[in-house]
């Protein structure tokens, strides 16, 4: 079973790469319902080709599980395409019942407009509970879906200055 998304973010794809390879991103991204452990998310401000496992709890209260997030990024297989891909599992809690967790995020420019990204995002699991959880999973998408069109916007990594007048006069 899978859900997925496929958006148009108003950021470039440069600056949508980093936001996915941040810890931070990741951790705005599904608060303040999922909260993923600060202390463990990424030890730096980008997430290298690792593996990390990290305490998830629902709104910082009831503990939901591990998860392990073992990620490798792909930067040069489909030209103009950067890909994460996400292979870890949820070791401990309720979605460890699954199987076979692979979650898949790539980055491009939009046809229309380099400076404009597409975005898509699939998530595949298997298991003798993938069937009840398809519906929360798929509402969860839906809300990250609109959690990332909120946020893309900030992403800007080299936010353009509004110039002030020349006050100053010889």
């Amino acid at each position: 079973m899978y859900v997925q998304l496929k958006l148009v973010l108003d950021t470039d794809p440069s600056a949508a790469w980093r936001a996915l390879r941040s810890p931070s991103v990741m951790r705005e991204l599904y608060a303040p319902f999922l909260n993923v452990n600060a202390a463990r998310a990424g030890s730096g401000t980008l997430w290298q080709n690792t593996a990390d496992e990290i305490p998830l709890t629902l709104a910082g209260l009831v503990p939901l599980g591990r998860q392990l997030i073992e990620l490798d990024y792909d930067e040069t297989s489909h030209p103009g395409v950067k890909i994460l891909r996400d292979t870890g599992s949820p070791l401990t809690g309720p979605l460890s019942a699954l199987r076979g967790w692979n979650h898949r995020m790539a980055v491009s420019p939009t046809a229309d407009d380099p400076g404009r990204t597409l975005f898509r995002d699939r998530l595949s699991f298997h298991g003798t509970a993938a069937g009840a959880y398809w519906y929360p999973l798929w509402v969860m998408w839906q809300w990250r879906g609109s959690r990332l069109r909120d946020m893309a916007p900030s992403w800007a990594f080299d936010p353009e200055l509004q110039h002030e007048p020349d006050t100053q006069h010889p």
